[in-house]
Parts: structure tokens; sequence; C-alpha cells
């Protein structure tokens, strides 16, 4: 335990999966501590708008590319430790 995070992502406009169903899974997941948990609501964009187009290369992407970067650079520390 520990080594896992945490990142959902929704659109805020989704017609299909409506907004706090992804962030449902933060309650869920209570093995995971809150520092290594992180919600991205996306405003602006619906069910597909999430991971394709504009605002998926502008605006999302770097929030999941930056929290990767992030868990593996810990890791990197605790592995130096």
């Amino acid at each position: 335990m520990g080594d896992n995070a945490l990142l959902t992502v929704e659109g805020a406009q989704d017609d299909m999966c409506s907004p706090g169903q992804t962030e449902a899974a933060h309650r869920l997941c209570t093995g995971i501590p809150q520092t290594l948990k992180r919600h991205h609501l996306q405003e602006g964009v619906g069910h597909y708008g999430v991971f394709a187009g504009a605002c998926w290369e502008t605006e999302i992407y770097p929030v999941i590319r930056d929290f990767i970067a992030s868990r593996q650079a810990r890791e990197v520390r605790a592995t130096d430790s």
C-alpha cells in the first residue's frame, strides 16, 4: 500500500456520465492517502471531449502527464533513499 495514486478526470458537460460519478472513486479508494489523490473537472467539455480534441491536448493531457511524472519522481526519490 502507499504505492498507488488516483487521478480522475471528468467533463463538466458530460451527458453520458454526469459529473461526480468518476470523482466518487476517491471516496471508494480509502487505502489511498488524500495526498496521492487528484480530481480534474474540465469545464467546457462533454463525454468525448475529455479524451479528444483541443481541450484534451491543451488542458487535460498536461494534467495526466504531470500527475504521472510526479509519481515517477516520487518513486525515484524513494529508491534513492
